[in-house]
């Protein structure tokens, strides 16, 4: 691209940020508490698990290693797309008998799209592969885009499994107007909330830290802790 062509598309794409950015900021992304999207997280969940010719497979939730949740991701689109969300981490313990405590992240990202308008976006998404855990705890994630990553397949009974999803390891999912659905992410980065997590725990701990040392879960994730543990047929739960 020729110099008068590197212009123009730089000048779009401060354009395009600072839309993305009013559209976004427009709306009530950081106006709720750590405490209100843990149990927005876990209304989504159990919400999904509950409609079971749609929901998550038992055994593919059983068998993951960490489940990331991330209610009202925002969707806006204006000439281009943006997206922007707020969410947790939780992995099971080393025993694999229960689920640890919620690491914060957020979803950022962006797409080129023709639609005008915000919505809004439930993402789950499941690790399968104990390997990708460190890649997810770095500080910057690009969320699909290699053979990785795949759509999950849904229904309670039944796990479809095909090649995609028997390589796959993260396995993601969406929910848009109701509609839960496997979807391949792409583009979006996933990076660790420190102010999440000084807001649950007192102090800016790390994601790794968090999901590696086995710190205490605040209060105020049980109930998420307890469908996470009641959905994976955990003992006890």
């Amino acid at each position: 691209m020729n110099r008068n062509g590197n212009g123009l598309h730089s000048v779009l794409r401060a354009v395009v940020t600072l839309s993305v950015a009013v559209v976004l900021g427009s709306t009530p992304v950081g106006a709720d508490s750590a405490a209100e999207r843990l149990a927005l997280s876990g209304s989504v969940l159990k919400e999904v698990m509950n409609t079971p010719d749609n929901a998550i497979p038992d055994d593919l939730l059983k068998s993951a290693y960490c489940v990331v949740i991330v209610p009202h991701v925002k969707n806006a689109s204006f000439g281009i797309g943006g997206k922007y969300g707020r969410g947790f981490i939780l992995c099971r313990n080393d025993n694999h008998a229960g689920w640890g405590p919620p690491a914060a992240v957020r979803v950022e990202g962006g797409s080129v799209g023709f639609q005008i308008g915000v919505s809004e976006t439930d993402l789950i998404m499941l690790v399968m592969d104990r390997s990708s855990i460190n890649g997810i705890l770095s500080s910057k994630f690009t969320l699909g885009g290699t053979a990785e990553a795949a759509a999950g397949p849904v229904g309670r009974s039944s796990t479809a499994q095909t090649d995609a999803t028997m390589r796959a390891k993260i396995l993601s999912y969406s929910r848009s107007r109701g509609v839960f659905a496997g979807v391949a992410l792409t583009g979006a980065t996933l990076r660790q909330d420190l102010d999440e997590n000084k807001e649950m725990y007192g102090k800016s701990l790390a994601n790794k830290e968090i999901l590696n040392t086995g710190v205490t879960p605040p209060p105020m994730a049980a109930d998420l802790i307890a469908l996470l543990n009641k959905y994976s047929h955990v003992q006890g739960s």
